[in-house]
Parts: C-alpha cells; sequence; structure tokens
C-alpha cells in the first residue's frame, strides 16, 4: 500500500486552490461540500506567503513550471499539497469518490490508473442503495438507546440488514421510527424479512440493481421455474435455493404451500427472497403472495422487474406501441384461476391496438378461434416469443391465420408469449433469418 487512505476533518479550515482550469473548479467545488474554508487565488497572482496557515493545497495552474515552484512553496509552509496530472509533485492524490449523503467510498489505484478508479467507482455506486445516508443517519439516531441491548453487534446487524433498514431505504422512515422503537422495547433481534421480487425475462443483465442487491443478501430463496439458471448464479453462495415453479402440467409447490412456506423462513429470523419470473404483479401471483405474508405480520418489500412483454418486445425489436400502428396495449393471460379467463376478445381484435398473451403457447389454438370469432382478420401479424431475452431465445413471425402453425413449431419450449397486433411484422427485420419463421 503505497499511500495511507485516510478522511480529513476540514470544517472550519482554510484549504488553498491555486488556478483557473476546470480542475481547479471541480477540486474547489468538492472542497465547499466538507465545510472547508475555500481561497482560490488565480496562477498568475500565487505568493509563498499564500500558504501560512492552510490545511492542505490544490494546484490546478496548468503550467509545468509554475506547479513546481507552487508545490515548492507549499511543502516549505509545511501543507500538503496536490498538484493536478503530477503525482510526482503530489504529497496526497485524489481517489474516485462515491458520496451518499455522507456515506462516503473512496477508491484509488494509487495513481497508477485514474481510469480504473473511475470504472470501480461506477460499480460501487451501483451497489449501494440510493438512501443509504439516511440508514447512516438513522441508525446514529438510536446509537444511545441501543447501548443496553444485549448483543448489539446482532442487534445492529439485523437492523440495519433487515426490515427496519429496508423501511429506511424504502423511503419509509416514519415506520422504521416506530418498529425501531418497538423492537428495542421488546430487546429482541425481531424476525425475518420478505421481498417478493421480480427476476425479469430471463437475460440476468435486465435484473434491477435492488433485485442483484438482495440476491446477494438473501439466506433462503424461493423461485420460479420461470427464473433462468444464470440468474440464480447471482444468488450468495451459501443461500438455500428453493424451487418452487409451477408450469402447465406441473406443480412442484401449491399456492397455499409456497405460502406457508415463507412464513416459516420469516419467522425463523431469515432473509427471505421469492424470487419470480419477470415482474410478481403481472400475472406473477404476488399479490397473493404479498397479502399472506403480511397477514402473517411479517414485513413484506415487492421490488419490480422487467415483465416478459417489455423484455420480449425489446429483444425482438417489436414495439409495443407505434403511432402509425398502436395507439394502446393490453396484457392478458391464456390461463385463469379455473380455466379459461374471460378476456375481452372483440377489444384485443380492435385496429390500432397491440395484444399480447402470457402464457399462451398450449392455447395458441384456442388464442387464434376466440380472436376469428372475435372478427380478427386472418392477415393480422402475430408474432411468438420463447425465451425471450435469453441466449436461445426463439421467434416465430406470422399472422393470425397461421398461430397455430406457429406455436407447433415452438412445441416443447417455453417460457413464451404471443404478440398480436400490426407491430408483430417490424420484429422481422431485426431477427436473425433462422428465428424469424412466417407462415
Amino acid at each position: 500500500m503505497d499511500h495511507l487512505p485516510i478522511f480529513m476533518a476540514l470544517h472550519g479550515k482554510t484549504a488553498l486552490v491555486v488556478g483557473d482550469t476546470p480542475a481547479a473548479d471541480q477540486r474547489a467545488g468538492l472542497l465547499a461540500r466538507t465545510g472547508a474554508s475555500v481561497r482560490r487565488i488565480p496562477s498568475q497572482a500565487v505568493v509563498a506567503a499564500d500558504f501560512v496557515q492552510v490545511a492542505l493545497a490544490f494546484v490546478a495552474s496548468g503550467n509545468r513550471d509554475l506547479d513546481r515552484l507552487v508545490a515548492g512553496w507549499a511543502r516549505a509552509a509545511k501543507v500538503p499539497v496536490n498538484v493536478v496530472d503530477r503525482p510526482d509533485l503530489c504529497d496526497f492524490i485524489m481517489p474516485a469518490i462515491v458520496d451518499r449523503d455522507g456515506v462516503v467510498a473512496a477508491i484509488s489505484t494509487g495513481g497508477a490508473s485514474p481510469t480504473l478508479a473511475r470504472l470501480l467507482r461506477e460499480r460501487v455506486e451501483a451497489a449501494l442503495p440510493a438512501r443509504i445516508g439516511d440508514l447512516a443517519k438513522f441508525a446514529a439516531r438510536f446509537r444511545t438507546a441501543a447501548k443496553g441491548v444485549g448483543n448489539r453487534l446482532r442487534f445492529w446487524e439485523r437492523t440495519l440488514d433487515g426490515p427496519i433498514g429496508e423501511m429506511v431505504l424504502a423511503g419509509r422512515g416514519a415506520e422504521a421510527e416506530i418498529a425501531m422503537r418497538a423492537s428495542l422495547a421488546r430487546g429482541d433481534d425481531g424476525q425475518g424479512v420478505v421481498h417478493i421480487v421480480g427476476a425479469g425475462p430471463g437475460d440476468p443483465e435486465l435484473l434491477t440493481l435492488r433485485a442483484l442487491r438482495l440476491l446477494q443478501r438473501a439466506d433462503v430463496i424461493l423461485h420460479d421455474d420461470l427464473v433462468a439458471p444464470a440468474i440464480l448464479d447471482y444468488a450468495r453462495r451459501d443461500a438455500e435455493l428453493v424451487a418452487v415453479g409451477k408450469r402447465k402440467g406441473r406443480h412442484s409447490h401449491k399456492q397455499d404451500e409456497i405460502n406457508a412456506l415463507i412464513v416459516e423462513h420469516a419467522r425463523a429470523g431469515k432473509r427471505v427472497v421469492r424470487l419470480k419470473g419477470g415482474d410478481p404483479f403481472v400475472f406473477g401471483r404476488g399479490g397473493e403472495e404479498l397479502e399472506h405474508v403480511r397477514a402473517a405480520g411479517i414485513e413484506a418489500f415487492v421490488v419490480p422487474g422487467i415483465t416478459a412483454a417489455l423484455g420480449c418486445a425489446a429483444a425482438t425489436g417489436i414495439p409495443l406501441t407505434h403511432r402509425d400502428l398502436a395507439q394502446s396495449v393490453t396484457f392478458v393471460t391464456a390461463h385463469g384461476r379455473d380455466g379459461e379467463p374471460d378476456i375481452d376478445w372483440r377489444a384485443a381484435a380492435r385496429p390500432g391496438h397491440t395484444t399480447v398473451v402470457y402464457m399462451g403457447l398450449s392455447q395458441a389454438p384456442r388464442v387464434r378461434d376466440r380472436l376469428l370469432a372475435a372478427g380478427t382478420p386472418l392477415s393480422l401479424p402475430v408474432a411468438i416469443v420463447d425465451r425471450g431475452t435469453r441466449p436461445d431465445q426463439r421467434v416465430s413471425i406470422g399472422t393470425v391465420g397461421s398461430l397455430a402453425a406457429l406455436a407447433a413449431q415452438l412445441a416443447g419450449g417455453g417460457p413464451a408469449l404471443i404478440i398480436i397486433g400490426e407491430v408483430a411484422a417490424l420484429g422481422s427485420a431485426g431477427l436473425p433469418a433462422v428465428l424469424a419463421e412466417a407462415s
């Protein structure tokens, strides 16, 4: 380690910035955020006496000879100095900084590669929740009150990384304060927390940042068959993975059993992620599970995911709305709780409209018949997207008249959805020839 990473208190102290360059402006702005008294001196006006009673100095004159001279004045006055882009003249170097309202992370490569430091900063920024600063302030308010807790380390771990911490991160500070006071009054460690998380359509890169963070922290992950295996690879290595998938004709767990498992693990004090393909509130039964968990008195949170319609549309180049072709879009499911769902097929068949049918591959002949009975022309374009956004994605594009034949080409696949409307024809232009199969 060539440099000692420290955080210097500058509030009320004088910091000197020499130069009129953009780099000097940036350093001055950064210093102002620390509460320092910032003194700006133009390059042509700086003298050795300017370094008297200064806590530290930045030099960004853009003139190499002047930089060396001014750095010498700073050292003579025993003032730590940083000269922009001149590591040989620096007493300290500037890291790449992530500042989340008081929670600060600094990344340095020792001056070897500022670009690498910036790239690492971007990764840290992506990993930190937006309200992590609020969580730090919340903890500070209760430090004294928590001193009487038996196992303080465990208490704080479960508070900050449990339901109370999640309330703060979700912007529910008032609720978090009530829950914190109740937890302190009980003197217990509390129970677990449940997150109902959307895994997106399949491509791991389409996970939300929050979904990724929760996967890497979960103790137990109850996942559907529709969740791509590549997404489960992002789970914490020692997390318990429980497959509770439901696919047509094959149910490993009934919904009541899944609800009971979620509650059982949460009551055991675990961080539970209920991982669902797409978005949990779009044909994912997330609403039913949320009601059950909250009725059991357990804190639950919902993390949205990119639903299959949006992911598959983007992956195939099919816009769900288009100013010339479709001014509205409807999502429907081909499977209801007790058989065929009640769908307004006349609305689905109207011009200037896109209909997306979830879980429709095996029901394609019935979907075709319902559309034709509602007056849909045989020539209306359709597309079936199988395993959308995944490396093995397959697409068939044709018409309502050929819908059953298109589905037969993709038999045995899934998950798949059907896109019905004029926009479906636009997908063929951007698809590899081996994927676009029109009848």
